[in-house]
C-alpha cells in the first residue's frame, strides 16, 4: 500500500504566500515524478508542478515566476512555495507521486486526496 498525503493548504490574501507538502509513505521501492495539480470549480484539473527524480522540473504557464518546487528525496517529500498568490490560484491542490512498489515491477501514479487553498481579501 503507498500512501500520498497533502498539507499546508488555507487561506490567504491576494500577494501572500503558502507551502504546501506532500509525503508519499508505504512500500515503496522507488519514484519518478513527484509534484501537483490543481482543480478549480468547473474546471479540468491542471498541471502546477512537477518534478523528476534527477531533478528536471516542469512548471504550468500560469505559475511560472511565482511557485517553486522541490523535493526531498530521502524523505519522499515534495514542497510547493507559492508566492505572489491571486485570487485565480485558488483551487483544490493534488499531490502525484509516479511510484514502483516494492512488490510491481512498474510505476503507478498515487493521488492524495487535496488540500484547498482560497485567495481572497
Amino acid at each position: 500500500q503507498v500512501q500520498v498525503v497533502e498539507s499546508g493548504g488555507g487561506v490567504v490574501q491576494p500577494g501572500g504566500s503558502l507551502r504546501l507538502s506532500c509525503v508519499a509513505s508505504g512500500s515503496i521501492s522507488s519514484i519518478n515524478v513527484m509534484g501537483w495539480y490543481r482543480q478549480a470549480p468547473g474546471k479540468e484539473r491542471e498541471l502546477v508542478a512537477v518534478e523528476t527524480r534527477v531533478g528536471t522540473t516542469n512548471y504550468g504557464d500560469s505559475v511560472k515566476g511565482r511557485f517553486s518546487i522541490s523535493r526531498d528525496y530521502a524523505k519522499n517529500t515534495v514542497y510547493l512555495q507559492m508566492n505572489g498568490l491571486k485570487p485565480e490560484d485558488t483551487a483544490v491542490y493534488y499531490c502525484n507521486a509516479d511510484v514502483r512498489p516494492y512488490d510491481r515491477v512498474y510505476m503507478y501514479k498515487y493521488w492524495g486526496q487535496g488540500t484547498q487553498v482560497t485567495v481572497s481579501s
